[in-house]
């Protein structure tokens, strides 16, 4: 952090610009140990559980994970932003968010259960379900996480996070050594959202205050469930097409089946990450360069698009040809049948990237208001191709939907809603003709 804040003044950033650069670097640096980390304990609890429970575990934590997504209710922007305008106490908007997510997560954890009971076959998925539950309440703490990112102080909780990273590596490896059982696994998962919620505790309590200072307001809350309403709906359609592929499994296959396919998910997780941190890092210069000049904006706007995509498409590819020596010298032998599906799904990436980047451009000109028609598109897809393809050609159908969805939330559907139409332009010259603008990428960076 030193040589961060030594590099700032040597290019003389102002107080404001050095703390976003310091925030962006804290939580890129958080992105990147939480994925290491994930992968790595993925790798470990992986090899010594094997497939079939191994994909047992991952059904019950991608089942939880949709409950999770409504209990937050699509609450955490909104809260964010109203943190970030200053114009109600903070006290009151994290308590008054704090306690909506907690009465959601409550009701959400019985309903977790109560289908889970009614849609599985044997009571040990339904007792799995019941103990991960948990994390849905504990969950609501991210109200913090949400906090230090509107002062624009993200160190703290990423700190926070790198160290549960670490103790939840350490835990799964004593628990590797006392040869524990599956439901401990389970338990351990759901104790690492009580080591994240300690450590956000533990930064408030450090750098803001105490936490019975919060207050709720039931004014304010019918507020906030009336701004934050169409994110959830969003929000929710994103996380079903991009996680309902697991329980789809899970349910219509196998829990072995889920081993294999989470298998290949983790290594494509990583891949992603690529077009996410270009979203982050070139966003400013658009915003910039269109308020400047819109015709700089387009053409740095489309430059940005095929840097994206064209650099997500190679490390895909070289990704796609060595999965098996990927999979084979990490998960080990057991999980060689998840080398097909992750040979298809690192293409994922490139279709990440293509939506990604039209994504950042229309947050940049304002339109992100129909966001909902562009991400709903993509659910629809992606349950009706699982629900019609999964039977009969099994988890390679699941790798080619996963893709498919993209393409149709983030390509297809930008064809379908008129304010969208200039974005598939944009990605249809990519697709295209991008590649021979790459030689014009330094470009981009200019801000003049």
């Amino acid at each position: 952090m030193n040589l961060l804040t030594r590099l700032s003044g040597h290019i003389h950033l102002s107080k404001t610009k050095e703390a976003i650069m310091q925030n962006l670097f804290w939580a890129v640096l958080g992105k990147i140990v939480n994925l290491l980390g994930g992968l790595l304990v993925g790798i470990i609890v992986a090899r010594y559980l094997g497939p079939e429970q191994y994909g047992l575990m991952n059904y019950v934590i991608s089942y939880i994970f949709l409950f999770q997504t409504f209990a937050l209710f699509g609450l955490d922007s909104i809260e964010i932003r109203e943190e970030a305008r200053g114009e109600k106490q903070y006290q009151t908007i994290i308590g008054t968010a704090f306690c909506l997510k907690l009465t959601f997560g409550a009701v959400l954890i019985f309903v977790s259960i109560a289908t889970s009971w009614f849609l599985e076959a044997d009571g040990y998925t339904t007792l799995l379900v019941a103990i991960y539950s948990l994390s849905i309440v504990l969950n609501s703490l991210i109200v913090i996480r949400n906090y230090f990112t509107a002062i624009v102080q993200n160190e703290y909780i990423v700190k926070a996070e790198i160290s549960r990273t670490v103790i939840s590596i350490l835990i799964k490896l004593l628990m590797l050594l006392l040869h524990a059982s599956l439901t401990w696994f389970i338990l351990a998962y759901m104790f690492d959202f009580v080591l994240l919620g300690t450590g956000y505790i533990m930064a408030y309590r450090y750098k803001i205050g105490a936490i019975r200072e919060w207050n709720f307001d039931k004014t304010y809350a019918i507020f906030l469930l009336k701004e934050s309403f169409p994110l959830l709906l969003t929000n929710a359609a994103v996380i079903i097409y991009q996680r309902i592929d697991q329980v789809m499994i899970g349910s219509i296959i196998d829990k072995t089946s889920v081993g294999f396919f989470s298998v290949a998910a983790k290594f494509t997780e990583v891949l992603i990450f690529l077009p996410m941190i270009l979203a982050q890092t070139i966003t400013p210069i658009l915003v910039k360069a269109r308020e400047r000049d819109v015709a700089e904006y387009k053409i740095k706007a489309q430059q940005f698009m095929n840097l994206s995509f064209w650099l997500s498409l190679l490390a895909s590819t070289v990704v796609s040809v060595i999965s098996y020596w990927l999979i084979r010298y990490t998960f080990g032998p057991a999980y060689l049948p998840a080398v097909a599906v992750l040979q298809v799904m690192a293409f994922k990436a490139a279709s990440v990237a293509l939506s990604n980047t039209a994504g950042a451009m229309l947050v940049t000109e304002g339109l992100q208001r129909f966001a909902i028609l562009r991400d709903g598109f993509g659910c629809i897809v992606c349950i009706l191709l699982n629900y019609l393809l999964l039977p009969r050609y099994g988890i390679m159908a699941a790798a080619f939907v996963s893709i498919a969805s993209n393409i149709a939330a983030g390509y297809l559907a930008d064809a379908l809603i008129p304010a969208y139409r200039h974005l598939f332009v944009y990605q249809t010259k990519t697709l295209f003709i991008g590649w021979s603008d790459l030689i014009h990428i330094k470009h981009l960076f200019s801000t003049r």
